[in-house]
C-alpha cells in the first residue's frame, strides 16, 4: 500500500502492483472464492488508490501544471468509471455469465488511465514541481490511502475537500467490515 518515494514514484508502484493483481486475475481459472479474493484485492488497492488520487494529485495538477483543470477532470471522470464497474463487480457472483466480460473491460480501463497518467499527466507535474512538493505530496498520497476507503462508494462525492472529510469515516466503517468478514485477508 505505501512504497516510499515521492508521488509519480509512489503512484507508479502502485500501478506496477496493479498490473500484477490482474496478471494474477487473468491466471486464475475458473471462479469461486479464489477469484472473489483476488477482486476483493484489487478493489482494496484501487479504490485506495483513487481516493488518494482525489484528495491530493488532482488538486496539485489544477494548481501547477498549466491546462491542468481540464485535465484532472478527465482523471476523476475516469476514477468514476472504474468505481461503477468495481461496485458491480462487488455484488456479481464468480459464476455469473457477465463477470468475465466485466473484468476485462476493467483491465482495459485501467491499463488506459494508467497509461495515460504515466505517459502525459506524471511528466507535467514532474517539469512543474519542485523535487520536494513531489515529496510532500507523496507523503500526503501515503497518508491517505492508510484512511482511504476499502470499497467502492460511486455516489460520493468526489471533491478533495468533501473526499477528505468523508473518506477517513467511510474508510472506517469499510475496514470494520473487512474485518469482520475477513474479505482482503487471502
Amino acid at each position: 500500500m505505501g512504497h516510499g518515494g515521492n508521488v509519480i514514484d509512489e503512484l507508479m508502484a502502485d500501478h506496477r502492483e496493479v498490473e500484477e493483481m490482474f496478471a494474477r486475475i487473468q491466471a486464475t481459472t475458473g471462479s469461486g472464492q479464489q477469484l472473489r479474493d483476488l477482486i476483493d484485492e484489487i478493489t482494496i488497492e484501487l479504490v485506495r488508490h483513487s481516493v488518494a488520487e482525489e484528495q491530493h494529485l488532482y488538486p496539485a495538477v489544477r494548481e501547477h501544471v498549466e491546462g491542468g483543470g481540464p485535465m484532472a477532470d478527465k482523471e476523476i471522470e475516469d476514477h468514476g468509471r472504474v468505481e461503477k464497474m468495481l461496485k458491480r463487480l462487488e455484488k456479481m457472483s464468480t459464476d455469473d455469465a457477465q463477470m468475465s466480460p466485466l473484468l476485462q473491460q476493467l483491465m482495459e480501463e485501467v491499463a488506459a488511465h494508467v497509461q495515460d497518467e504515466e505517459t502525459n499527466l506524471f511528466p507535467m507535474l514532474k517539469q512543474a514541481c519542485t523535487a520536494q512538493q513531489l515529496e510532500d505530496l507523496g507523503d500526503k498520497i501515503r497518508r491517505a490511502k492508510t484512511m482511504a476507503p476499502t470499497r467502492p462508494h460511486p455516489a460520493a462525492p468526489s471533491s478533495p475537500t468533501a473526499s477528505k472529510l468523508l473518506a477517513p469515516g467511510a474508510g472506517l466503517v469499510d475496514r470494520a467490515r473487512d474485518f469482520v468478514t475477513g474479505r482482503g485477508k487471502s
